[in-house]
């Protein structure tokens, strides 16, 4: 899957949890075992675990040395040797040694036990006893296994006596044993191996041993066992989830990283075609889901198949004949689990596109509440949040409805599974086959068994979420960019033949420009050259394409057809960071970020000086109001900069482009906010101080653009006049009705009559202007600051 891709880059973190989880799997498959043995050996069998004693008599190791085959006979004596006081006691107690000991033992020492109940037996029958005891494990079997020793009227006893005395020959004796086994085929080799284990406890009985002390002991040994196999798995536990949490932390990290540099990376078509509110979503919902499935992978997918595999091995060795019930389990299991995921899969994609809705229209009215306020539209704005809200509230509680019945259903199986397993189990137990630990360790594996590929399936539903979340991030990350660094870049100087500063030469060469393949060109056949220290100025209606021949210049779009030169060459031929460090930008939009003052004049030159700030602050006509703040340039500004007023904003806004010392300044409508005194002293401290710098000017008031070299005249994408203010006013439709509608007829005139050659503005004209305009209720946008709000 699309998710476990991400893992490729952290392949010895999962090695390693691999191997953490296959020793977690080992102790947590160890503990089943270790009850069965508290239950079967320490508490049933007394604390006697083999069916070879460690200690016995001499009658009874030469009664056990006689009935057992003639290669058990040799491994007998071999184990044990004589003690002064006339038993035998065991000298090898190696693993792989004591098992085959107690495999050649079990027999001989079940038929000795035997014999001795049934020769109780007897002889409390000859003494007139009635009414006793049976015997301690299946009278009949006993009597039935004596017999089959008694026919020539000799006892036990007798027996070995005349096999020593060599009356009788080891395979006289092994006959008879032979023809026990077949008197008792119907006894399981775990009722043998019971009656040997009967038969050791009689020994140690017999021979005086604390029986109490041996069963405490076997006991607490066990109980340590399994509280060291517990401290090793929490151990390893928390080892593990640690891993896996570190490993998946450190992707979603990775993923973030490139998320945010792809989208830096994207210009503004790429970002309209995602949405802010999807890309915000992809970067942060979509990668904490992928963070948290990888972590469940990792800590659980990963561990559920070897506690499977682990499970079924030890199961097969407890007891194969109840392996159906867990067969049965797993398939009604996937059945359930393939139902609720036909139900509720189809809903995952739908959920994070709801996601992205809501984040969306929440983003909308926390950017857009001024507005909605002021327009009384809250209540519309409720009902579409709540709408927006309401459709991801309905996707979510079918999907949590749906997954609400897996509990119940694996809760169902589960305790079915058990009690299947008493059921069944119960039998074997009654017919000795199997022992009441062991049909405990049998339901403990089972549940470890059914709860792994019950694991597994509830993956298999979140997997595909996580998928879809992955999807929605690679479709990001492999999102073709129109923008494109070239192969081989053309470097530029930043300095001049002789060393000096000097402007930017940017040309217009015959450019086209359309947002979007085959629809409308917004730009046709646009062509104009602004020189080293020139300012060029862009003026038009509304709408006409002034922002984006600024766009162009910075390279946020690629022209359709014709070319963007600077100092001659085209502006998609140099790095993206090479041409954008030659400039300086101030967007129509003034957004600042959240900071000192200081710091957001030094967001584009992070080296500048507090003496460059301050400069810079002078330049924008910034100090002033910078000045009166108790803390000056550290003064705080929050996000988007709403604790300072529209006016204010673009002026810092234009003081953190002229911290970059830039070859060209880019200006976008950066003066609407401004009176008109603020204005025309920004405008002549521009001139003054970057005199050498090229200046593009976008703007909508006439007072803003007289002081440019050029002005460029749009309307409806095409260029319908160039040249200074004069000139146009007396050749240009188009600018001549803008000036009328903001100059008095009486300045329009005094202009006229000055010629051709460079128009100032002074203050008084500005003044005069800017009463016109208020009066013509035609400068709404130059009454939005200049004030703190």
């Amino acid at each position: 899957m699309r998710i476990l891709r991400y893992l490729k880059n952290s392949k010895m973190a999962v090695v390693l949890i691999v191997a953490l989880l296959i020793v977690q799997a080992f102790a947590d498959l160890s503990l089943p075992r270790y009850t069965s043995d508290l239950v079967d050996v320490g508490i049933q069998q007394g604390g006697i675990e083999h069916a070879s004693p460690d200690q016995m008599r001499a009658s009874t190791f030469e009664a056990t040395c006689m009935l057992a085959s003639e290669e058990g006979e040799s491994l007998i004596r071999a184990s044990y040797a004589s003690s002064d006081d006339g038993t035998y006691a065991l000298t090898d107690d190696g693993s792989k040694q004591r098992e085959a000991l107690d495999d050649a033992m079990a027999w001989p020492m079940a038929i000795v036990y035997f014999a001795d109940q049934a020769s109780e037996e007897g002889a409390r029958t000859s003494g007139g006893a009635e009414g006793g005891d049976a015997a301690a494990s299946s009278g009949e079997e006993s009597a039935s296994a004596n017999g089959a020793f008694m026919q020539g009227g000799f006892d036990l006893a007798q027996l070995v006596q005349a096999y020593q005395t060599g009356s009788i020959s080891k395979d006289d004796v092994l006959s008879m044993v032979d023809s026990a086994k077949d008197h008792l085929s119907c006894v399981s080799d775990s009722l043998v191996d019971q009656q040997a284990i009967a038969a050791v406890k009689a020994e140690y009985e017999a021979l005086g041993l604390d029986m109490g002390a041996i069963q405490m002991g076997c006991l607490l040994r066990i109980g340590a066992q399994m509280l060291g196999v517990a401290a090793l798995m929490a151990i390893v536990s928390v080892a593990v989830g640690f891993l896996a949490s570190r490993t998946a932390a450190k992707v979603a990290r990775g993923l973030r990283e490139r998320l945010f540099s792809k989208v830096l990376s994207f210009s503004d078509a790429e970002v309209q075609r995602f949405s802010a509110a999807s890309l915000i979503t992809r970067g942060t919902n979509d990668i904490q889901q992928i963070q948290m499935v990888l972590t469940m992978v990792l800590r659980m997918v990963l561990y559920a198949p070897i506690l499977a595999i682990g499970g079924i091995i030890m199961v097969s060795r407890t007891n194969a004949s109840m392996s159906w019930i867990i067969v049965l389990a797993v398939v009604v299991i996937f059945l359930i689990i393939g139902i609720l995921m036909a139900i509720a899969l189809p809903k995952f994609k739908v959920m994070q596109k709801l996601i992205d809705r809501v984040n969306l229209v929440a983003r909308e009215m926390l950017n857009g509440l001024p507005v909605i306020r002021a327009f009384g539209r809250q209540d519309f704005e409720y009902k579409r949040f709540d709408d927006a809200s309401t459709a991801l509230y309905r996707t979510q509680l079918f999907t949590n409805r749906a997954m609400t019945f897996m509990m119940p259903a694996m809760m169902l199986v589960m305790n079915g599974v058990s009690v299947l397993i008493v059921w069944v189990g119960g039998s074997y137990i009654d017919s000795g086959t199997i022992q009441t630990g062991d049909m405990i360790a049998f339901i403990t594996y089972s549940m470890v068994i059914i709860m792994s590929f019950l694991i597994i399936g509830m993956m298999a539903i979140m997997l595909p979420r996580a998928d879809v979340a992955a999807e929605r991030v690679n479709e990001v990350l492999s999102a073709e960019t129109s923008i494109h660094d070239p192969a081989r870049p053309v470097e530029l100087p930043a300095f001049g033949a002789a060393g000096e500063r000097r402007g930017a030469r940017i040309e217009f060469k015959d450019v086209t420009f359309a947002y979007d393949e085959g629809s409308e060109p917004v730009l046709r056949h646009i062509s104009f050259v602004a020189e080293p220290g020139d300012t060029l100025a862009i003026i038009g209606p509304t709408g006409c394409g002034k922002s984006t021949v600024l766009k162009l210049i910075e390279r946020f779009y690629d022209v359709s057809e014709g070319a963007v030169l600077i100092d001659g060459v085209d502006v998609r031929s140099l790095r993206q960071h090479d041409l954008r460090s030659l400039l300086g930008y101030v967007p129509q939009k003034a957004f600042l970020f959240s900071g000192s003052i200081a710091d957001t004049v030094r967001f584009g030159a992070p080296g500048a000086s507090d003496d460059d700030v301050s400069a810079a602050l002078e330049i924008a006509q910034a100090a002033d109001f910078v000045g009166e703040k108790e803390e000056g340039a550290e003064s705080f500004v929050s996000q988007g900069g709403d604790n300072v007023s529209g006016g204010q904003r673009q002026r810092l806004s234009i003081a953190r482009a002229i911290a970059t010392d830039a070859r060209a300044y880019l200006f976008d409508d950066s003066f609407s906010a401004l009176d008109y005194a603020t204005d025309a002293r920004l405008r002549a401290a521009l001139a003054s101080k970057l005199g050498d710098a090229t200046k593009v000017i976008v703007a909508q008031r006439i007072s803003t653009v007289l002081d440019a070299t050029t002005i460029v005249v749009l309307d409806d994408g095409e260029m319908v006049g160039r040249g200074t203010h004069a000139q146009l006013l007396r050749t240009c439709p188009t600018y001549r009705e803008i000036a009328e509608s903001q100059l008095s007829p009486a300045e329009i005139e005094r202009t006229l009559s000055q010629g051709d050659g460079a128009v100032r503005c002074d203050n008084a004209a500005c003044e005069e202007g800017a009463a016109q305009e208020k009066s013509a209720a035609q400068g709404g946008d130059a009454q939005k600051g200049g004030g703190v709000r």
